[in-house]
């Protein structure tokens, strides 16, 4: 019997930390927060389900190449973090958060099942003196085998350090000689199918829209009156379920797009989408009539023809759909400059904004203040800049350069009058117990995707501990400013790429660091995001004057879309060269991961060693040590920040 090592840990980590969540759901909290709790936990399994598995589609299935997939997948994540800030104002002003939340919905399920027409994978050929060779393509991630066809036989092959190729085992004879110099030949994608490509980024195009209509959780703050003591709770509760659906995702739809097959783990996410939805829908009275439109009389009125108000929101929901699409799908130096000048412009627009509202209606302390906010930005933009390289050079480093098995060497015990077996799948077979009867065989090998449940699961271990502790230090006068949180998480996240870099002294021959390095780069990271992600909205809120709250949190969430922008270009800097989505030199590979991650290491922790530094002259900046002339209630309400996206 096989027993697969993440699902075994996952489920273990689940029940631990799910019963108390669980107890709380049945005794103290409103109906409607088990709706709210399951709608968002299958969001956030379908897009992490999805946005784990993008990269490598693009690399090995589209056969983009590194630099090519980077761009791509950062105009897709940065469009993710920037429309809601429009989709907001709609939502607030006519639609309402439940109508929003069920169009999200629906546009999510429709992007994922998109995603899950995969198409025919692309094809690569190589031309030497006027002569091609196709390349042959099979299997996906660690067990993906590239090899040259010459005269209709397959041929590995491997690069040479002045850039050519060697290709072993050629018979005497041959059309194609075994060294080839880098001049004399050329790699081009021969076929990738139209169709198959304008889909995916249909695709991301619906699932960006989506996105950005389904925010529940300001159903969960209006399920509370503003001073019941439950309502922290019950934000816990909904942080919890953003964090388990981005964990099983990693873990499920991680293992089905690289075992079974990419339509697999993209149709999962369509599924676990579709299940968020009807919880969504068959729940509704338990939300006891809230999120509904400010002015519903407004929103059915007709304004064009026969449609009303509402229905011109979903239409031109749609139509927004295309104009996403054209971004996405635009070359990969037109796409990222089109969209590099949509954030410039929409920055500048919102900096012009303020800075003549500092000058004209702030007084001294104010614009104090909201300089912090604007430090405290440039925080974040450098946080989430490194954290976000998760999904893609992190990603990519994990399947190249990453040693995925938990253990180096088999170990085996009894348990129940069985042989349990833990080790990778090349082990069992060398024991010769694949498929012998009574045994128990733990397989201790990762897919690549499966790292990104590392960050989310730290996150369901750890969020109590850090809650707790800040709580005890705040019973004591001694929870820290903002600022030295703030630079605490720039120096783990800083940290966990120069633990990376140290790992690459212990590489195998396959120059493949030990797994162990990854999880604990992902480790200092999650540590590093405890200590910013949940006090950031609430800080900048109540930073902000009255009539600058929702202005300010804008701008925070633009900031988390510079970052994604951002890197991508870092993303690209790591980019090394490939043939069918193998890398052909993994010693380069790691190479230049190893320089990219040095000086963004470097970068992330000499911020904080700044923002650790400067803590002391802008402490007075800050409302809660300096309450004079503080702003009175804000005009909204803040809610904290979620991890996994939310």
């Amino acid at each position: 019997m096989r027993i697969d090592i993440v699902f075994l840990i996952g489920a273990l980590i689940t029940a631990l930390s799910a019963i108390p969540i669980v107890v709380q759901l049945r005794r103290h909290h409103p109906k409607g927060l088990v709706i709210l709790f399951f709608a968002e936990m299958w969001e956030r399994f379908s897009y992490y389900g999805m946005r784990g598995l993008l990269i490598f589609y693009l690399t090995q299935h589209f056969l983009f190449d590194d630099k090519t997939a980077a761009g791509r997948y950062s105009s897709y994540t940065t469009m993710v973090a920037l429309l809601p800030i429009g989709a907001a104002v709609i939502v607030d002003r006519w639609l309402g958060t439940r109508k929003a939340v069920a169009f999200g919905a629906l546009l999510l399920v429709c992007g994922h099942l998109t995603m899950a027409l995969e198409g025919p994978p692309a094809q690569q050929q190589l031309t030497w003196h006027g002569q091609t060779y196709a390349f042959q393509l099979q299997g996906r991630a660690a067990a993906r085998d590239v090899k040259l066809l010459v005269a209709g036989k397959p041929y590995a092959y491997h690069s040479t350090p002045d850039g050519g190729l060697t290709v072993e085992g050629l018979p005497p004879g041959s059309p194609l000689p075994a060294k080839l110099e880098k001049k004399d030949f050329r790699i081009d994608v021969v076929s990738r199918s139209q169709l198959a490509e304008n889909t995916l980024f249909l695709a991301l195009s619906l699932i960006v829209v989506g996105v950005s209509f389904l925010k529940t959780s300001p159903l969960v703050a209006q399920l509370y009156p503003r001073e019941d003591p439950r309502r922290d709770g019950g934000f816990t509760i909904f942080y919890y379920g953003v964090n388990l659906g981005a964990f099983w995702a990693g873990v499920v739809c991680g293992y089905l797009g690289q075992n079974v097959g990419w339509w697999a783990g993209f149709g999962l996410a369509a599924i676990g989408m579709s299940l968020g939805f009807i919880v969504f829908v068959l729940g509704k009275p338990l939300l006891q009539g809230k999120g509904e439109p400010p002015d519903p009389v407004r929103l059915a009125k007709p304004v064009a023809g026969p449609i009303n108000g509402e229905w011109l929101i979903y239409l031109g929901g749609l139509t927004i759909v295309g104009a996403v699409w054209l971004f996405l799908y635009g070359s990969a130096a037109l796409g990222p400059t089109m969209i590099g000048l949509l954030l410039s412009a929409v920055t500048l627009s919102a900096v012009g904004y303020l800075a003549v509202y500092m000058v004209t209606k702030c007084n001294t302390q104010e614009r104090l203040r909201i300089g912090l906010a604007f430090i405290l930005m440039l925080g974040f933009i450098v946080f989430w800049t490194l954290f976000e390289q998760a999904g893609s050079s992190l990603n990519l480093f994990a399947e190249r350069n990453t040693d995925l098995n938990v253990v180096s060497s088999p170990v085996t015990f009894a348990f129940l009058g069985h042989q349990v077996f833990l080790g990778s799948q090349a082990m069992v077979e060398a024991a010769g117990l694949m498929h012998q009867p009574g045994v128990w065989w733990i397989d201790t090998g990762l897919a690549a995707p499966q790292t990104q449940s590392f960050n989310p699961g730290f996150i369901l271990m750890f969020a109590p501990m850090f809650a707790a502790l800040w709580a005890w230090l705040g019973r004591r006068n001694a929870d820290p400013p903002v600022m030295v949180k703030f630079g605490l998480a720039l120096l783990q996240v800083g940290g966990g790429f120069m633990l990376l870099v140290f790992g690459a002294r212990f590489v195998d021959p396959a120059f493949r660091t030990p797994l162990y390095f990854l999880l604990g780069a992902y480790l200092l990271h999650t540590t590093g995001e405890l200590c910013l992600s949940p006090v950031g909205l609430s800080v900048v809120s109540r930073l902000a004057p009255p009539a600058l709250v929702a202005t300010l949190l804008s701008m925070l969430s633009l900031s988390t879309s510079w970052s994604q922008f951002i890197g991508g270009f870092i993303a690209k800097l790591a980019a090394t060269d490939t043939v069918g989505g193998q890398v052909l030199d993994p010693g380069k590979a790691l190479a230049t991961a190893v320089h990219v991650f040095t000086w963004i290491g470097l970068v992330g922790m000499g911020f904080g060693v700044v923002f650790l530094a400067i803590s002391p002259l802008v402490r007075a900046w800050d409302v809660r040590t300096n309450p004079d002339a503080a702003p009175e209630e804000p005009a909204q309400e803040a809610q904290p920040v979620l991890t996994a996206g939310g």
